[in-house]
């Protein structure tokens, strides 16, 4: 039985449309320029769809984590990076426009009858947003017909702008839907044994741990995660938690050796942290060889994390990934819950 969800495709959005698009926007910056927009790469596709649709593109997206309205996260910085690609991408004319209030309705529809492309500033500047206030984005819901869910990294957030599907006829942009189905292997017919390895600082891993168990057949736990397990967990055979180094920061060599061992005998992986304390190089030993193990297994792999997936980066095997994640945190809910917030 299947749990693929029915998402709908942009393709049956009518022409002229006004479209509300949320985007993954969250990439790095330094000094207000970006670092990097692999992200934003991911939505050029829907985005030239749309524009060559001639429809309304209203951008709404975040970064970081703001205390109300902080300068330091501004969305104009990634406007500035994102709106080059798109220009590249497109036949047609693109009209943008900068609105720093998502409230201002009158102005937003004024916006959307001279542009073609709306770039709002961060939603989680108002607390509305992490809120899920019904109230807030109607002035942007008001002047829109649908809208697109592009921002699969942050679909297990029950946020507002992640939840307008309740409000507009809904569709699900190209990045999206091909990733949904991808991890949806792991769900519906995984090739066994299943492992799953978890690693990193971020306790919240451990919440996903006895829905984890049910879908696998082995879960090896390193990075800081060995230190953080709460007491009631109950460690089963499925389980093996590393002893790390003296220090901590890392894998020992009987970790790497049995951790190895079994991802050897894997036939889906599921990887998500670093081993060890990644920034520094002499405690990625153990990530890297697990990385080399991953990659010389011939499992369907899933890997999720930037220290992650820049250890299969640094062995150059990014071609025997099957899938790299938007987040962490969004996969494993997928994988535990078969569902997301984004489309229930």
């Amino acid at each position: 039985m299947t749990t693929l969800p029915n998402l709908r495709p942009i393709s049956e959005i009518p022409p002229k449309a006004r479209v509300i698009l949320r985007m993954d926007m969250d990439e790095p910056m330094a000094d207000g320029i970006v670092t990097d927009v692999d992200r934003l790469k991911k939505s050029i596709p829907t985005i030239v769809q749309l524009l060559e649709k001639q429809c309304v593109v209203l951008l709404l997206g975040h970064v970081g984590r703001p205390n109300g309205k902080e300068s330091k996260f501004s969305l104009r910085p990634i406007y500035d990076a994102l709106l080059p690609l798109i220009r590249a991408s497109v036949t047609t004319p693109v009209t943008d426009i900068f609105v720093e209030d998502v409230t201002d309705e009158a102005g937003i529809l004024q916006a959307s009858q001279t542009h073609n492309c709306i770039c709002f500033e961060n939603v989680r500047f108002w607390e509305g947003e992490e809120k899920n206030d019904p109230q807030f984005l109607l002035s942007v819901v008001k002047n829109a017909d649908w809208y697109v869910n592009d921002a699969l990294a942050v679909s297990h957030r029950r946020h507002r702008s992640m939840m307008l599907h309740h409000e507009l006829p809904t569709a699900y942009g190209l990045a999206f839907i091909n990733e949904v189905q991808k991890l949806m292997v792991v769900v519906d017919n995984p090739a066994r044994p299943i492992t799953i390895i978890l690693g990193g600082a971020k306790k919240d891993k451990l919440t996903y741990i006895s829905g984890l168990e049910v879908i696998a057949d082995h879960i090896l736990i390193g990075g800081k995660l060995p230190h953080l397990l709460p007491v009631d967990i109950q460690i089963t055979d499925k389980f093996c938690v590393a002893a790390l180094r003296d220090d901590g920061f890392d894998l020992n060599p009987n970790d790497i050796d049995v951790f190895c061992a079994v991802i050897k005998q894997s036939k889906t992986i599921v990887w998500a942290g670093a081993m060890g304390f990644f920034e520094k190089p002499e405690y990625r030993k153990g990530t890297e060889a697990i990385a080399r193990a991953v990659v010389a297994s011939g499992a369907y792999t899933v890997l999720a994390g930037g220290d992650t997936e820049a250890s299969v980066s640094n062995l150059g095997e990014e071609e025997k990934i099957n899938v790299v994640a938007s987040g962490g945190g969004m996969m494993l809910e997928l994988l535990t819950k078969k569902t997301l917030p984004a489309w229930e």
